[in-house]
């Protein structure tokens, strides 16, 4: 049994991004970064988190923040779903952010563009507000109920259920319940393939 808080390594009012498994996610992180022959300091950096944040990522004794799994894949230029599990792993990945607890359902290959899909929980109350994707990447949000306010930071859009709500998102953007009731939807999140992420 693992002794490790699920919180340890998450900072003050965020939730962790994982229930458990962060040695595997960091398993993955590393073996990633070292295939590009990216630094941990570079890619700390690139990412804007803290060498010491990044280093127990990799080792598995922090917990990350959704956040900053977000912002450290994006400076490498893959999809969130390559650190989360190996193709073809049994159980579905979950993770959590400030708002958003999403399960990942399906990784999809097409050409040049993978394509992750997620079952998505927002219950009312918090916002999340998610990092920049690498450029290209779009999200595809449909609502099956309540309603949700998501988008850009500063253009947001209002999804009830039955409706679909989509944004460019290599731009920071926001989640949230859009009254009092929870929300269940499906997100898809496009992302162009890029070459070998080059870190300065």
């Amino acid at each position: 049994m693992d002794s490790r808080s699920p919180n340890q390594g998450a900072a003050p009012g965020r939730r962790p991004a994982l229930d458990a498994h962060a040695d595997d996610v960091g398993a993955r992180l590393r073996r990633l970064r070292e295939e590009r022959g990216v630094s941990l300091s570079a890619l700390a950096r690139r990412a804007g988190v803290g060498k010491a944040t990044l280093s127990g990522l990799e080792n598995g004794t922090r917990n990350p923040t959704l956040e900053t799994l977000y912002a450290v894949t994006a400076a490498l230029g893959v999809p969130l779903a390559a650190v989360l599990a190996e193709p073809g792993a049994g159980a579905p990945a979950r993770v959590r952010g400030a708002a958003v607890e999403a399960t990942l359902l399906e990784v999809f290959e097409d050409g040049t563009v993978t394509y992750e899909l997620y079952r998505l929980r927002v219950p009312p109350g918090p916002v999340q507000t998610s990092p920049a994707h690498h450029a290209g990447v779009t999200e595809h949000i449909t609502v099956f109920a309540g309603a949700l306010r998501a988008g850009p930071v500063d253009s947001p859009q209002v999804a009830r259920a039955g409706e679909h709500i989509s944004w460019q998102s290599d731009v920071p953007h926001v989640y949230q319940a859009y009254g009092d009731e929870e929300v269940l939807a499906s997100l898809v999140v496009r992302y162009p393939r890029r070459s070998p992420a080059t870190v300065p």
